[in-house]
């Protein structure tokens, strides 16, 4: 059957910036440095990044992760994860004497000294956010009784607060940019008041991420997005290209999620990953294209990113001491 002149050629673009963002980067690290450190167990509270793989490479390696503190054996080693904790987990942490090194991004950190600013200034603050995210309990246990979560715009006209005047918002990190503004401006129209943080709570490699996706995802035939399902900001990004005109968008954790059927009459095909996905997961995805007739990817760049976040201070010194 001939091709009709004009139509369009198969391509794969893959999107750059993706993966491993800065923070993600620094807490798997500190994983693999604790454990050459002081040796197996090391014991992590909750995933340390949301990427499934990542979490079973590092327990091969000896890392026991738990739910909660009280899993773990009193004066043992634990990581706290890149999405932070309340101060209630470092205080049950010291009473149990346990050594703790936290690895909570220094992104969400800066979150949660704005949560425990606002608080002090006696701000209601309303957080951005989805409920049972570790990062959203974590930042909301920083001022429990000045917090209140929105999900989102529907949960806007439900809001109560002391005194319309001093209202605040924060926001998890991971969301997409474009449906935090639109429940932040639903919340200005009630409050218009409404004091906004000192800087953006979206990470900077979130946005860039969803930036690219957008670059690449606009006239896709198909966008497959590479994060797990617990990764907030993997999600998004699917949700997003469907958002900038993508045909068709799934997230997979690896190749072997891939379903054939959606390859079926499709000639464009976007690669992008989450913040917690490891190069090699992509490349795994790019190989499954390849066996299937596509051709190598093109990179689209749509931003550069050259932040590197030191390991936290108390795994430093324990390196330095040891003479590492």
């Amino acid at each position: 059957m001939s091709v009709e002149l004009g139509m369009p050629s198969r391509a794969v673009r893959l999107a750059a910036p993706r993966g491993y963002c800065a923070g993600v980067d620094r807490a798997v690290i500190t994983v693999e440095k604790a454990l050459d450190l002081y040796g197996a167990p090391v014991y992590v509270r909750k995933q340390i990044v949301h990427n499934k793989h990542v979490v079973s490479d590092l327990e091969s390696r000896g890392a026991v992760f738990v739910e909660e503190l009280g899993e773990v054996p009193e004066g043992a080693t634990v990581v706290f994860s890149a999405h932070g904790v309340s101060p209630t987990v470092h205080d049950e942490a010291r009473t149990r004497g346990l050594k703790t090194i936290d690895a909570t991004c220094p992104l969400v950190t800066k979150v949660h000294h704005e949560a425990k600013r606002f608080a002090g200034d006696d701000y209601d603050i309303l957080l951005i956010g989805h409920a049972g995210h570790e990062e959203v309990e974590g930042t909301s246990g920083e001022a429990p009784d000045h917090i209140q979560l929105v999900q989102g715009p529907d949960d806007v006209p439900g809001i109560v607060v002391r005194d319309p005047a001093k209202v605040a918002w924060l926001s998890q990190t991971t969301l997409s940019v474009d449906e935090t503004l639109e429940t932040v401006e639903a919340i200005r129209r009630r409050f218009p008041e409404l004091l906004d943080p000192p800087s953006d709570d979206i990470c900077y490699a979130t946005q860039n991420r969803q930036l690219a996706v957008k670059e690449i995802a606009h006239d896709a035939d198909l966008v497959i997005v590479v994060g797990s399902a617990n990764s907030s900001n993997s999600v998004r990004l699917a949700e997003v290209a469907l958002e900038a005109g993508a045909k068709a968008a799934h997230r997979v954790d690896d190749a072997g999620e891939i379903d054939d059927a959606w390859l079926a009459g499709v000639d464009r095909v976007s690669v992008t990953s989450g913040a917690s996905v490891p190069e090699a997961l992509v490349d795994g995805v790019l190989g499954y294209l390849a066996d299937r007739g596509y051709p190598d990817a093109q990179a689209v760049h749509s931003a550069e990113e050259s932040l590197i976040f030191a390991l936290p201070p108390e795994l430093r010194r324990d390196l330095r001491a040891a003479g590492r």
